[in-house]
Parts: C-alpha cells; structure tokens; sequence
C-alpha cells in the first residue's frame, strides 16, 4: 500500500521531524512519492507480488543507522519477506521503532524469549485485534468486552519485553514496565482508515527529537487526539478522515506549547 507510509511520513514531518525519509517497494515508490515533495522517497528491491522482497532488509538496516527514530509497518503487506525483515530490524536496530499495523502481524508469531532480545526501545501501537494476535489469540472474536482484560495483558507484555505499548481505542492505554496513563484526547470518528498511520509517524518524529519511548507515545497520542477533536469540531465526527488529523496535528502542538 502506499497511502498508509505516506501518512506516517506526513505526520512526522508535521511532528517536528526535520527530515522524512519513506522507504517502500520501488513498485509503489512513484505513487508514494506524489502524496508530498517535502518527504524524500526511496524505492527498494520488490517481489513479482509488490511488496518488500527479502533483500530490502540489507538496506533498510542500513538507513536505519543514520537515523534518529523509525516507524514500521504501516502498509508494509503481509509475507515471509516482511516476517524477515520486521525480525531483523526489532532484534538489530539501535534506534527507537515505532511497531505498528503489519509489523505487528509480522512480530505475532515470534518466541517470547526471541521478542525480549531487541537493541533499542521499542513501541507497539496496536488496537484490540492486533493485540489479541500478538497475544496469541484469534483476533475476529475480540469485543469491546475483552478491553479491561486486554488492558492488563498489554501491562503485562510491556513488562515482559521492556517495551512500550499504545493499546489504541476509547481512552487509549500508554503504558511501560513501570507506569502508564491513559489518554483523554480523541472521539469516535477517529475510527477510520489511516489514524493509526498517523499516530505511528507522530510518534516516531517525538522519539527522534530525543524523548524517551513512553513520554514520546503520550505525547504522540495526546497530541494525535486533539487533532480529531480539531477535526470532529470542523467537519463532524462522521465525515472526518486521517487526511483532517493530518491537516489539523498543528492545533494538537500548539496546545501543549502555549500556542507557539
């Protein structure tokens, strides 16, 4: 897909990120690249299907040396070559990584023991189905019902492999090893297609202006809510889409800045 990284893209760089760089399958690259001139677009080797083939790992474990923070995932496709590559960078990769959307279906099926050995801070962004999956659980019979319980199982994977989890939904849950919160910003019509892509790109510009993982993913989904509030109040909660979050993260900064 090339819509959902370059909405991660997007939100970065109007999340304090000097610089963008999207990396995608050179099948999609020209489509990535028309969504914004300011995002710098790097087309990498592609299976005969589009996706990423296994040889881009090389080369996205490379970039990801110069880089200050990393968002994966989002519409990166559902394959073995992913599988290999999201392994690769959670174990390797020194920087900060956000972990979102088929990431973590990439990261469902590892060994607990294997998810404990990573080399930077990590940040999982999943809502109620991918975190049922990476528990193990099938993720079609998940209901708001299971929330409270889903709660305490994302505490406990955070605990586990040091990490830190954005369990997205109705008061989205931010919670480390140690202390968590709850976040109070954001409205039903945020669920749609694309704020998660949001949310992950957000995220990721925080943690590469030097925060630390749990304080960029409350900031990041703080600052993400308010923008849907922004864009509900403007527009309504059922005709807002990710685009209006995107359009509106300014208002979400500049409230936390003292309108700077």
């Amino acid at each position: 897909m090339a819509g959902a990284p370059a909405l991660a893209a997007m939100a970065a760089l109007k999340s304090g990120a000097g610089l963008v760089e999207l990396m995608v399958p050179d099948s999609i690259a020209p489509i990535a690249a028309a969504f914004d001139p300011c995002v710098m677009t790097r087309g990498l080797p592609a299976e005969t299907v589009g996706g990423f083939d296994a040889a881009a790992g090389v080369t996205l474990a490379t970039r990801l040396t110069a880089a200050d923070a990393a968002a994966v995932g989002p519409g990166m496709g559902r394959t073995a070559a992913v599988r290999t590559i999201v392994a690769r960078l959670w174990r390797e990769a020194l920087v900060p990584i956000v972990f979102d959307a088929d990431a973590l279906w990439a990261l469902s099926p590892a060994d607990r023991g294997l998810l404990r050995e990573h080399a930077g801070p990590r940040v999982l962004t999943p809502h109620a189905g991918e975190l049922a999956r990476l528990l193990g659980r099938d993720p079609v019979g998940v209901r708001d019902a299971d929330r409270p319980a889903l709660e305490e199982a994302a505490a406990a994977l955070a605990a586990e492999l040091d990490v830190v989890v954005v369990f997205k939904g109705a008061g989205t849950l931010v919670v480390a090893r140690d202390r968590q919160a709850r976040n109070e910003t954001g409205n039903p019509g945020m669920a749609t297609a694309g704020t998660g892509d949001v949310l992950a790109g957000v995220i990721a510009a925080l943690l590469g202006q030097g925060l630390g993982a749990f304080d960029a993913a409350r900031l990041g989904a703080w600052v993400h809510g308010r923008a849907g509030d922004a864009a509900a109040a403007d527009l309504g909660q059922v005709s807002m889409t990710a685009r209006d979050l995107l359009d509106r993260l300014h208002v979400g900064f500049r409230a936390c800045s003292g309108g700077l």
